[in-house]
């Protein structure tokens, strides 16, 4: 890592935080991922690009903009990535999902009764060890709900903040302004940039991202067969890395993991027991470097085979139609994606519980952990009505509420091993 320290100074990185942040990254990397036994071969791409989390992506990044072309960051799976693509820049994911900057971030806020990762993501800001932050030209925030609206004002201070308006409903009003929305932040990305957007180029860039989400979807279609080729924490590594990651690159290795794990459920090899406890998780999302809830369900003999996440089928389900030939045709297209996404930021929002009951089903699974961000409102109150919805199918369900830290693992895993005790019992 310390051949990147010229590159980190000269974005203006706090190097002594940056080096306190990444120290215990090897040790704990190795513990989680590396120790598995039967892993597939391929997860050393991914491996590779954990030892190196900050450093030849972000010089690839600072290589885009020598070039001119605008590199654009944000935190949410409704931003389009297309239209960065479409201009010939770079679309990626933010730090977000550590308890390191935590303490910082509570300072800024001025509250420490906020969602860890809206805590998180300031935190790496204002402590400058996030080097994707310093190398974005603009940060892109949207209005999910109203600790993140809130944050986006303290957040511009720092970096140049474009907030997209998300509507609440799916009417059909909220449509056309999502729509709006996404005409608005093409032409912000022209005028900042530079690049006129043309709908030759907008078309190739949904091919290609849509091209992403295919291979994700297959990665999760090898994780409905008994037994699993690959742990969950794997696969949640993986679509945490996509955020980051170059699209064609990412789509290239992916396909070559999933090549080896199609091989594996031919040959009836798996990481878990056959009959091992199949879990879903469904809720909050699980940035980067969040791993805690899949390894706690792992380390006890369970198997988790799905996440109904932005960190998972939130990310890639929802396509865009690719049959847009103008411009107003593929805007059109790209909000309807939007609209389809079941994020519980919407009121009604029937359809997530349709596909909680789907997913179930698709994945045979043995249960359900409902995980909740500390003070994430919308998600805890959407609660109820889906454990209501899995106990009329009988599929077992529980709800654990954390945040980033290890201060609650013991008590987490006692809850945790105890579900699966009665899974399996």
């Amino acid at each position: 890592m310390k051949k990147h320290y010229d590159m980190w100074e000269e974005l203006g990185m706090d190097l002594d935080k940056h080096d306190e942040f990444l120290e215990p990254l090897p040790e704990v990397y190795g513990d989680l991922f590396v120790s598995q036994e039967n892993r597939p071969e391929a997860m050393e791409y991914y491996d590779f690009v954990v030892g190196d989390i900050h450093g030849i992506r972000v010089k690839e990044l600072m290589e885009e903009k020598e070039q001119g072309n605008p590199v654009i960051s944000s935190f949410c799976v409704f931003v389009p990535d297309e239209l960065v693509t479409a201009a010939g820049g770079a679309s990626i994911g933010l730090c977000a999902g550590a308890p390191f900057p935590v303490q910082r971030g509570e300072k800024e806020l001025g509250s420490s009764d906020l969602c860890p990762l809206i805590k998180s993501s300031i935190g790496f800001k204002m402590d400058k060890i996030c080097p994707y932050f310093e190398v974005s030209d603009f940060v892109v925030g949207e209005t999910t709900c109203d600790g993140k609206k809130k944050a986006w004002e303290i957040l511009d201070k720092e970096i140049p903040t474009y907030v997209m308006e998300l509507p609440q409903t799916k009417s059909e009003a909220a449509h056309e302004l999502w729509k709006s929305e996404v005409n608005r932040f093409k032409e912000y990305i022209e005028d900042t940039s530079g690049r006129e957007i043309k709908a030759e180029k907008v078309a190739e860039a949904i091919e290609l991202i849509n091209k992403k989400r295919d291979v994700l979807q297959r990665l999760y279609d090898t994780r409905k067969v008994d037994p699993a080729p690959i742990s969950g924490k794997d696969a949640l590594l993986i679509t945490q890395l996509a955020f980051f990651d170059d699209p064609e690159r990412f789509i290239e290795k992916t396909s070559a993991l999933c090549d080896e794990l199609e091989k594996r459920i031919e040959a009836g090899e798996g990481v878990a027991k056959e009959g091992a406890p199949r879990i879903l998780i469904a809720g909050t999302p699980m940035p980067l470097p969040s791993w805690k809830i899949h390894s706690l369900i792992e380390g006890n003999g369970g198997i988790v085979v799905c996440e109904e996440t932005c960190t998972g089928t939130r990310y890639f389900e929802a396509k865009v139609p690719e049959d847009g030939e103008t411009l107003e045709e593929q805007i059109d297209n790209l909000a309807k994606r939007g609209m389809n996404i079941n994020c519980a930021c919407f009121t009604p929002n029937e359809d997530r519980v349709d596909d909680i009951l789907r997913l179930a089903d698709e994945y045979d699974v043995d249960g359900v952990i409902y995980y909740n961000l500390q003070f994430c409102q919308t998600y805890n109150m959407e609660y109820n009505k889906i454990a209501e919805a899995l106990k009329e199918e009988n599929i077992p369900v529980t709800q654990i509420e954390s945040d980033f830290s290890d201060s609650d693992t013991g008590q987490l895993n006692t809850r945790i091993e105890a579900f699966l005790e009665m899974i399996q019992g």
